[in-house]
């Protein structure tokens, strides 16, 4: 078995050599994760900082934010349309590629004091997010319905390592960047570029075979060996796929737009930078380190559960937000992991109903759309909090932001009456 080049009679054949695959790209999903999540924070902990910085306002301090998942939207459309077509490997590691030169164009705008090509360098750095994001859907192409929640997970703590390294290595690569010429606030991104460009290369010459074209031809074979197929092949659940969207969406537009605006408000009380990256550190840290314990639940107590414990913690977050004293580092950390917290319960629990409605001929075109939306909430919520913040308040952002959250509790309780419903005509028919 050498690359892609592995037939489904093979796999059909050979459940040992399935559980090979799927072991052997959880592996490679974790590998080019870390690298992924020292990129993905660089942007997070000081994009809004340089920009700040380069426009001398805090006006447009959510516009590096908001151009990163705006960015990262355009790009989760494309990775999705090219792994349907050619593999996770080629979508994935594309995404990444793109996203490692586009961090040197931030260093490059950050030397040369421009700010037009810092914003264009900016979007096109939102598709290494886009990767690092769209990268845990790879982990559950061979996986089963009761190691979704598991797979979800894995690939998300993979993530921790680098995310909570890359916000405490500011004041590090800091000192490098001067070292050698260039602005310390653009020191993080070289780092980021490192690190996008090394996810990149993992994937593209170590994800093989292929495993959303290996679950395409396992379904395939398994269709076509049926003793009574179906006249069509499967389809999506259009409702789980609302559903699991929606879980994504709110908690994703609640989590951007709150810490965007965290090292702003924390600047303008005398937090330095490192100081600004341990709290982001840990809130990244609370994004994805308790993802494994979160996966067990989803797959155990059930994806909707998960989903309202995702509305009460980041109400939780906002209301500690709001009133915590601007120079209490404590308070500001907590509310930051319980914000982390509240977005991995979200985007575990919503990613994993999406898994369950959709099948390998359309999975990753799915996905990768409603990724797309998932980006723009993020960059909805990333241009919002500056601007709601320049003309109210950090507190206030704060606790409409965990209010917005409990939208959620409607969409879980109308997802279980349909669950019930389709329940009771199903034994209807069977009685």
């Amino acid at each position: 078995m050498k690359g892609d080049k592995i037939t489904s009679e093979e796999i059909v054949a050979s459940p040992e050599k399935l559980q090979l695959i799927f072991r052997r790209t959880l592996f490679i999903v974790v590998l080019s994760q870390v690298f992924g999540g020292a990129g993905l924070a660089a942007g997070i902990t000081v994009g809004a900082l340089l920009a700040q910085d380069m426009l001398g306002t805090d006006a447009y301090s959510g516009v590096p934010v908001a151009l990163l998942t705006l960015g990262s939207a355009g790009a989760a459309y494309l990775i999705g349309r090219v792994s349907q077509r050619f593999g996770r490997r080629v979508g994935l590691a594309g995404g990444f590629l793109t996203g490692g030169i586009s961090a040197l164009g931030v260093v490059l705008a950050a030397v040369t004091n421009n700010v037009w090509l810092l914003f264009f360098s900016l979007l096109f750095y939102g598709a290494g997010t886009a990767s690092n994001l769209q990268a845990r859907y790879a982990g559950t192409d061979l996986a089963s319905a009761k190691q979704r929640g598991k797979a979800i997970s894995i690939a998300l703590v993979s993530t921790t390592f680098g995310a909570v390294a890359g916000p405490n290595l500011v004041g590090v690569m800091g000192d490098f960047a001067v070292s050698i010429g260039v602005p310390s606030l653009a020191g993080p991104f070289i780092l980021g570029a490192a690190a996008f460009i090394l996810a990149g290369l993992v994937l593209l010459f170590y994800m093989k075979p292929d495993p959303l074209l290996v679950s395409k031809a396992l379904e395939n074979e398994n269709w076509k060996n049926a003793e009574n197929p179906p006249l069509t092949s499967p389809k999506k659940n259009n409702r789980g796929i609302i559903i699991g969207g929606s879980v994504m969406v709110l908690t994703q537009m609640v989590m951007v737009a709150i810490m965007t605006m965290t090292p702003i408000h924390m600047g303008h009380h005398g937090h330095g930078l490192d100081a600004i990256g341990l709290v982001i550190g840990i809130h990244i840290g609370a994004m994805y380190l308790p993802s494994l314990v979160t996966g067990i639940l989803v797959d155990k107590v059930g994806r909707t559960t998960m989903a309202s414990a995702a509305g009460v913690t980041l109400l939780l977050a906002g209301i500690i937000a709001a009133t915590a004293p601007g120079d209490n580092l404590f308070v500001l950390i907590m509310a930051l992991a319980l914000l982390g917290l509240g977005w991995n319960f979200g985007l575990i629990s919503g990613t994993a109903t999406i898994v369950d409605a959709t099948t390998p001929s359309s999975r990753a075109k799915v996905q990768g759309s409603m990724d797309v939306l998932v980006a723009l909430s993020g960059a909805t919520g990333g241009i919002m909090s500056g601007v709601i913040v320049s003309h109210t308040s950090f507190s206030l952002l704060s606790i409409g932001g965990g209010l917005f959250s409990l939208l959620l509790l409607p969409l879980i309780i109308w997802a279980s009456r349909v669950n019930l419903t389709d329940k009771q005509v199903k034994n209807k028919r069977t009685a």
